[in-house]
């Protein structure tokens, strides 16, 4: 028999998104319970070092970093289980939630359950000491861009995303090198124009990385490049290595149940963090398919913390259709001239004494 467990707020997910939004909703005596996949922590936890996090000057170690996270989270009350998510029912409240060994049951559900970067799968790419990920291996310019100065560097990819990263990187790199495996990019015309215009950037074409080299003691040195075309191979010497081919959001067992966008990521409302079902809120990465930063999905947690704890409070949140919804089911029309009651009964949105000044 599983166990069974019913939470006024359960989060998927304990990257910076889901952490915060447990120490916020901790804070408010909702006593949140973190489901907590195989790897806690999230992608920060195979980041070495991060130093654009505000509040720490000489930077932290990601592992570190989500310690504290959850340390803080932990000092509040929040309750953890580790395991695998295996079925969600989301048609009614409490949502329900399978593992293993639980089925949980949830008045509102905070899904913060990231995304992972796509990756070649080829040797050398590993998080350290497996490979050299966190030693020169990347995929993220934005967080570990500024490492490379002066440094010659390649990017993988052919798409918007590696135009964009390969551009950013001109910052820091003294060469960047786009290792395409087609004569052509997949990139929109405007991406394309500026790199191609950045006199820093250079393309192979036609060409596979088949593995990064380097040592732990070294950090990457070089990849070993695979010609398409001619079938040779050749080693090519570089300080650093980005992996720009995409991110996957991990939503799939959501599909059927919330609005997401073609490649998984879950539509939330904007001026809140709720989902086409009221009483599911998306934070972080599994939503955020722009910035992809820890500072801003932990803003984005807060965010969906506060949606959760104003919804368990009976008051309007707003949703993606522009209307706003309480947890008995009252609407708000998104000019917010009326509420539409559970019954169907409309009402006007207005104070008495607001409706007898427009009447005198």
């Amino acid at each position: 028999m599983k166990e069974q467990l019913h939470r006024s707020v359960v989060i998927i997910g304990s990257g910076p998104a889901g952490l915060t939004a447990a120490i916020y909703a901790a804070r408010a005596d909702l006593k949140p319970l973190v489901i907590e996949g195989p790897q806690p922590g999230g992608q920060l936890t195979i980041t070495t070092d991060v130093e654009n996090y505000p509040g720490f000057a000489e930077g932290i170690q990601g592992p570190e970093l989500m310690e504290q996270f959850r340390a803080q989270a932990a000092r509040f009350g929040t309750e953890f289980i580790t395991s695998w998510i295996d079925q969600v029912d989301l048609s009614k409240r409490p949502f329900t939630l399978h593992t293993e060994d639980h089925e949980i049951r949830a008045e509102t559900l905070i899904i913060a359950s990231g995304a992972s970067a796509k990756w070649l799968g080829i040797p050398g790419e590993a998080p350290a000491p497996h490979g050299l990920g966190g030693l020169g291996v990347s995929a993220c310019a934005t967080c570990d861009g500024f490492f490379f100065k002066g440094k010659k560097i390649i990017v993988a990819g052919g798409g918007d995303t590696a135009m964009e990263e390969a551009t950013f990187l001109t910052r820091y790199a003294s060469r960047v090198t786009v290792i395409h495996r087609r004569e052509q990019l997949r990139a929109s015309k405007i991406m394309q124009e500026k790199a191609f215009n950045n006199e820093k950037i250079d393309f192979i074409w036609n060409t596979e990385i088949k593995e990064i080299i380097g040592t732990s003691e070294t950090g990457v040195t070089g990849v070993r490049l695979y010609d398409n075309v001619t079938k040779e191979e050749r080693i090519f010497k570089c300080e650093g290595v980005f992996i720009a081919i995409g991110h996957k959001p991990n939503t799939d067992m959501f599909r059927g149940w919330l609005e997401m966008d073609a490649v998984g990521y879950l539509k939330t409302a904007g001026r809140s963090m709720a989902t086409n079902i009221p009483g599911v809120f998306a934070c972080g990465d599994a939503q955020d398919s722009f910035y992809r930063q820890a500072v801003t999905a932990a803003g984005t947690g807060c965010m969906a913390a506060i949606d959760a704890e104003r919804f368990l409070d009976h008051l309007p949140v707003p949703t993606p259709t522009g209307e706003e919804i309480t947890i008995e089911g009252e609407r708000v029309t998104a000019d917010h001239e009326i509420v539409i009651m559970p019954d169907g009964e409309v009402v006007p949105n207005k104070a008495e004494s607001e409706s007898a000044t427009a009447s005198d």
